[in-house]
């Protein structure tokens, strides 16, 4: 029987018609893959978490920005314990909010501090009334984060959910200083070859095909996504310097924007030509690294990266059947 798909240059307009061989479960020409969540990158690159989580029925949490500075006012000697806190809305629209992070705090510290006291007797309470003994647990530990995955290093922030208008999943760097939310993912001792090889189209196409969504928005996974990214098998170091030299004229480019959201310059309709530049520079530089010509479009993109992927693991699922044989 024929197999047939049919591809859209533009949603809106009229579909290309192509008789393929075979069409995996992601609707694409291709042998049946299937992609489930991995622990580990199965490649050789720096791992992903989740921000980190509080489980603190909002006492670590300034709601306002008026409450932060009311208690920095009232209390100057604890100032060192408010820190911005951000997750993916904040990190697409530009703004932050502020929490108490405790995690060195003597008790000295903590006890000459009333509304602190306040906050953590608080924590203590409801923990201990939860219904999950993993949080009843950590009642016993009312000053710190119950889920503290905060790295020792400046890092990259990934949004769980980005548009689906978007081109590109807007990421930034973030200072070790600003608490990432649970609300996103972080990539620890990101280097500016990492930004780029995330920033980019390539990357992009990946999470789109192979992680869920939110209604029709792109949900970020680094079990599914990240995880089983099909990253260049072996570039040069030329080619990876041109990555870098590309991924770090996106960041200028950003810089000549301060008052500008990722929101507003990742907008189609308003996205700067110098950014838009950029990126083309840096899909480029990042194709470059996977074959001798960039791709033409989305569809040869993930093909390719199927194709990779599939060499990638061809071992690895084996292995894991042998294993369970008794």
């Amino acid at each position: 029987m024929q197999k047939r798909l049919f591809e859209y240059e533009d949603i809106k307009g009229e579909p290309h018609e192509r008789i393929v061989t075979s069409i995996n479960p992601f609707l694409v020409e291709g042998k049946n893959i299937y992609i489930n969540a991995r622990t580990n990158p199965v490649f050789n690159v720096p791992a992903m978490m989740k921000g980190n989580a509080a489980i603190d029925d909002g006492n670590f949490l300034f709601f306002e920005e008026s409450d932060a500075e009311n208690f920095i006012r009232a209390y100057p000697d604890h100032k060192k314990f408010v820190r911005k806190f951000i997750g993916s809305d904040e990190l697409i629209n530009n703004y932050y909010r502020h929490c108490l992070w405790l995690k060195n705090a003597t008790p000295n510290e903590l006890k000459s501090c009333p509304e602190i006291l306040r906050r953590i007797n608080n924590i203590k309470k409801f923990r201990s009334e939860s219904k999950k003994a993993a949080t009843r647990k950590w009642a016993d530990y009312p000053s710190r984060f119950m889920e503290d995955r905060q790295p020792d290093s400046d890092y990259l922030m990934i949004p769980v959910v980005s548009s689906e208008l978007r081109t590109y999943i807007p990421v930034g760097f973030l200072s070790k200083d600003i608490i990432a939310n649970y609300s996103s993912f972080i990539l620890p001792n990101a280097k500016v070859y990492h930004f780029g090889m995330i920033a980019c189209n390539m990357h992009t196409t990946w999470i789109k095909y192979v992680c869920g969504r939110l209604k029709s928005d792109i949900r970020y996974s680094n079990t599914i996504g990240y995880n089983n990214y099909p990253w260049p098998e072996s570039p040069t170091d030329k080619q990876k310097e041109a990555v870098e030299k590309a991924a770090q004229a996106v960041l200028d480019a950003r810089l000549q924007f301060p008052n500008s959201s990722l929101a507003d310059l990742y907008d189609p309709n308003t996205m700067p030509p110098v950014l838009v530049k950029a990126h083309q520079q840096l899909d480029k530089a990042v194709d470059l690294c996977y074959r001798h010509q960039p791709f033409i479009n989305e569809t040869k993109r993930i093909e390719f990266l199927f194709e990779l992927y599939d060499k990638y693991t061809a071992g690895l699922f084996v292995k894991e059947k042998k294993g369970k044989k008794k």
